[in-house]
């Protein structure tokens, strides 16, 4: 038998509470009663109530400001103002604190019923969302997604909400923001969790390489194909597939994707034979997709079918009151054989938060890693902050002779000097530049620079 609707009358007129309480209880209803907003709170707080129905007049604590104290608790009761005295200014005030509904009395008790239960349905719906947000916050917290800012919680609530469904995913942001984390997440948190997780970067191999790690070939398909090997689509079945750097995928391959997404079948390289695959898409990229489609370097329609459910993750820049919590988080999992456990000084921290971190979460992780291991003692203090992150310069004025060069050589000189700067590491450099490394050696080929 279902747990009965639980309903609190809040009203300063003890006739008026009584007679509210019997209808309630024989309407179905579990209803208890208190005298003022003062003895209400103090109810809420002993126990969970579904809906609060509460008169917004009476002595002492007003209605009003009970209703505030109300929506700010957890879990919060939908509530149903109930006024003798109503006005248009109180039920448009009503409702901006956060009031469900605004009975003016005397009202029907049909009415009242019906409110009630669709007031307890919103209460159902509302708990049930908190809850799957704490077990994502938890989730993605477990899996190095760390942050409070506001920026973050926005991110976290758009997987809470996407996660469930079956909608394809697109991830966009800069380069070392945790895109990869986040497709992981939506993972886990879908009805596909007990089905395979598979992701492949779509910038890091060659078109004919690419091609065979998605749809996979048979014997003898090409040179070198001795045996016939499953594609990453049929390895995914009933999960998730992640294309990271999907806006680095050939026009050619743009079509074969578009046609498996769409017809949920694919064919291995050399072979004639369909296989039916069940696999939902989580894309991302750090590219403008948007541009790319105007500029017809990406199919419109493939966009349109990966980008269903857009989810944006900020740079790290535009969220720095995440840099301490990450910090932190990174002191507590990242491991140095021989050393540890570390804590860190607050000039350090003032440090690392002062800098823009143009590599992101990635960038911000290796210079901890790399603080622990150049550190002497336990504590990491301003000493052990790299030069270029402790005193980041001033933006450089440039000299009267670099004024008049195109975009094209200033943008040639900015990443010579960042790969100067990362000691020749390419992977870091395309970090630093929040590009993939596929682009930066491309540019560097039209440099004339040897990769």
């Amino acid at each position: 038998m279902a747990e009965r609707v639980r309903v609190l009358v809040v009203d300063d007129e003890e006739r008026m509470r009584s007679f509210l309480v019997a209808e309630l209880a024989r309407l179905g209803f579990s209803a208890e009663e208190a005298g003022s907003g003062e003895e209400a709170l103090r109810r809420v707080e002993e126990r969970d109530f579904d809906v609060v129905l509460l008169d917004l007049r009476m002595e002492g604590m007003t209605g009003l400001e009970a209703l505030a104290r109300f929506k700010a608790a957890d879990p919060s009761p939908e509530v149903i103002i109930l006024t003798g005295h109503g006005t248009i200014d109180t039920a448009i005030e009503a409702m901006r604190v956060g009031a469900y509904h605004y009975l003016t009395k005397p009202f029907k008790l049909r009415d009242l019923e019906i409110h009630v239960r669709k007031a307890h349905e919103r209460t159902v719906l509302l708990r049930r969302s908190r809850r799957l947000l704490r077990l994502v916050r938890a989730r993605i917290g477990g899996a190095g997604i760390v942050g409070g800012s506001t920026a973050m919680k926005r991110v976290l609530d758009l997987v809470a909400k996407v996660a469930p469904t079956e909608s394809a995913v697109l991830v966009t942001g800069e380069s070392g923001t945790g895109k990869e984390l986040v497709a992981t997440a939506i993972h886990n948190l879908s009805s596909r969790s007990g089905f395979p997780f598979v992701a492949v970067n779509c910038g890091a191999l060659q078109e004919s390489l690419l091609e065979s790690e998605l749809f996979g070939h048979e014997k003898g398909a090409f040179t070198g194909a001795h045996r016939a090997k499953e594609g990453l689509f049929e390895v995914a079945h009933q999960g998730t597939l992640f294309l990271d750097e999907i806006g680095e995928l050939s026009p050619a391959l743009q079509v074969k994707l578009l046609r498996a997404i769409e017809s949920g079948e694919i064919r291995r390289l050399g072979g004639t034979r369909a296989f039916t695959v069940d696999v939902r898409t989580v894309s991302a990229t750090n590219v403008d997709l948007r541009e790319a489609v105007r500029t017809g370097r990406f199919r419109e329609d493939l966009f349109y079918r990966l980008s269903i459910f857009p989810i944006e993750v900020p740079p790290l820049r535009d969220r720095p009151e995440d840099v301490r919590d990450l910090v932190l988080h990174f002191l507590a999992t990242v491991t140095v054989p021989g050393k540890g456990p570390f804590t860190i000084a607050e000039e350090a921290l003032d440090a690392l938060t002062r800098y823009r971190w143009p590599g992101n979460v990635r960038e911000l992780r290796n210079t901890v890693e790399r603080m622990m291991i150049l550190s002497e003692g336990s504590t990491l203090d301003l000493t052990s902050v790299p030069p270029e992150v402790r005193a980041p310069g001033p933006a450089a004025i440039p000299a009267p002779e670099e004024v008049d060069l195109t975009l094209d050589e200033v943008e040639r000189r900015h990443i010579l000097a960042v790969l100067a700067r990362a000691g020749g590491n390419k992977t870091r450099a395309a970090a630093i530049l929040g590009v993939t490394t596929r682009t930066l050696y491309n540019k560097l080929a039209e440099y004339g620079v040897s990769s």
